[in-house]
């Protein structure tokens, strides 16, 4: 391993993630032969052989693994000191990898650009993605925080709690519920009902709910898109439970319903796998988001003043 290079390895290292040699030269910008030259000469200093060729797949070796894991570990250190020696120079610079749930696209964006303009030296990679897909890139190391509604229980994780989610009943503005004071939530059995795809963490909440009150509903439209069910729900398709971040901007379409056992208390937690060492660029924002998610917290009570409710 003494002649192997540091550029070996990140070309390596992108090989190995995406499985192909194409696709490592596509994000590298290099031909695909400059990737397979470096990957072989790295293979002749290791002494064994890095992948396996099965059909059109690739495939790392055993060996070809252990280097794939030395290799995160390697760039994460050089990423840690390279931000380090920037935090000594009085800056703020280096890449903050994000992965949000789904729901988060409704305000996470909106604490991301003044946090942009404080430190204009950071570059944000952001990932949305529902709750399975955060599971699978947590569990791959893949990104610095996770902004998750549920904390997975299965895995060992740090987190912390800063601002509250609940899930409301939304229905249409000329939908006859509307104006009537603390509906039974049985007579949610009744109504054709929207629902997000099975592994989102907002339809586990609901079942769950409505599996501890003994109600059916009848499931009219499964829409993996908040959006959509939105606009399937002012269609008149149907009345649905969606968190009241969805609400903002414009709820010029949709009321909130007074439904018995509703809202749905829930919040949002910053996650991090534990052990885990923050970033100097992850440390910032998860400060930064603490403050700025209190502030939000205020703006939004005020605004859901003026939201009508029936």
């Amino acid at each position: 391993m003494n002649q192997a290079t540091l550029h070996q390895l990140k070309v390596f290292e992108a090989a190995a993630r995406h499985g192909s040699f194409t696709r490592a030269a596509e994000e590298l910008f290099l031909t695909q032969p400059t990737v397979s030259m470096q990957i072989k000469q790295l293979t002749k200093s290791v002494g064994l052989p890095l992948f396996e060729q099965v059909g059109k797949r690739l495939y790392l070796t055993e060996a070809g693994r252990e280097l794939f894991a030395t290799c995160r570990q390697i760039f994460e250190t050089i990423a840690q000191f390279e931000m380090k020696v920037a935090d000594l120079k009085g800056l703020k610079q280096g890449q903050l990898r994000l992965a949000v749930i789904t729901t988060a696209k409704y305000f996470i964006p909106r604490l991301l650009g003044p946090f942009c303009q404080l430190y204009p030296g950071i570059d944000i990679a952001l990932q949305v993605t529902n709750h399975e897909g955060i599971l699978e890139r947590m569990t791959n190391n893949m990104d610095d925080l996770y902004i998750m509604s549920q904390v997975p229980d299965h895995l060992d994780v740090s987190y912390e709690q800063f601002l509250e989610n609940p899930l409301v009943v939304l229905a249409p503005t000329n939908h006859p519920l509307v104006g009537e004071k603390n509906i039974s939530i049985q007579r949610l059995g009744e109504e054709p009902f929207i629902m997000r795809e099975p592994g989102s963490g907002t339809r586990r909440s609901i079942q769950k709910l409505f599996d501890e009150h003994g109600i059916e509903v009848k499931v009219k439209l499964e829409l993996g898109s908040n959006e959509a069910i939105k606009q399937a729900i002012a269609g008149g398709l149907g009345i649905s439970v969606l968190s009241r971040h969805t609400l903002i901007p414009d709820t010029g379409d949709l009321v909130i319903l007074d439904v018995e056992n509703f809202p749905i208390k829930r919040s949002w937690y910053m996650v991090h796998p534990s052990g885990k060492q923050l970033s100097i660029v992850a440390r910032t924002y998860f400060e930064y988001l603490l403050d700025a998610s209190r502030k939000l917290a205020d703006r939004q009570f005020n605004y859901h003043e003026k939201v009508t409710v029936g």
